[in-house]
């Protein structure tokens, strides 16, 4: 575990009296960065352009859209249209390729179990969080998901709002996970405990200089954090 991790421990979070545990999806519990990287390429390449492996991945997080204004500023906003109906065409008959990160199904049930509230705040559209939840049968794990095309992209934290509105949670209870700056950036708007992982977008230093309450490197750092 990182030192900002072992010193978070001492300080007085609570994390064990989170009743309301929020994800981020893309890099946090599904292993989808590789494909989302090929699919940009292939998406900006298709209409004539181009950009580099860490460029793609520093606007994950974002929306798909903001994303692309983000990467591709020179093109027209009708061919901005078009990379992203052509990384939707090539992402989709290939998200088979991005399964859970290993432990993250027994964690969930475990969070479960204990009787905490879950919730995934992403920047996926609506269509697209539903067919993975669909795909990995995990719908029933989550109290509420919110997407960046019904509530603001990150860093607005208005998604983050919805779910503690639904679930009738203080910002006190919660705790947000996430992968990229964005993820930070938001539950730092509302002071919300966050843990970064580092093992998603982006590096650890980057994570660290947003402050996170805790910081983990693996995927199984994380489902010991939250679930003891």
């Amino acid at each position: 575990m990182s030192e900002q991790s072992e010193q978070s421990e001492q300080s007085d979070h609570g994390l064990a009296d989170k009743t309301l545990v929020i994800f981020d999806w893309d890099g946090t519990l599904m292993d989808s960065i590789g494909l989302i990287v090929e699919s940009m390429h292939v998406a900006g390449e298709a209409h004539g352009f181009h950009t580099t492996d860490q460029a793609v991945k520093d606007i994950i997080g974002l929306s798909l859209m903001n994303g692309i204004e983000i990467l591709y500023p020179q093109a027209s906003d009708t061919q901005k249209l078009a990379i992203q109906q052509s990384y939707a065409d090539y992402y989709i008959p290939n998200s088979h390729r991005t399964p859970f990160f290993a432990p993250t199904e027994a964690m969930l049930k475990t969070l479960q179990q204990q009787g905490r509230k879950l919730a995934v705040a992403t920047g996926k559209k609506r269509r697209g969080l539903d067919r993975v939840l669909d795909a990995s049968a995990s719908h029933d794990y989550f109290d509420i998901t919110r997407c960046a095309d019904e509530s603001g992209s990150k860093p607005d934290p208005q998604m983050l709002t919805d779910i503690l509105n639904h679930t009738q949670q203080p910002i006190s209870g919660a705790v947000f996970i996430g992968d990229s700056i964005y993820d930070i950036q938001m539950a730092n708007k509302l002071g919300m405990t966050s843990i970064a992982v580092n093992y998603g977008t982006a590096s650890s230093a980057e994570l660290a200089a947003q402050l996170p309450t805790y910081q983990v490197e693996t995927p199984q750092e994380l489902a010991k954090l939250l679930c003891g």
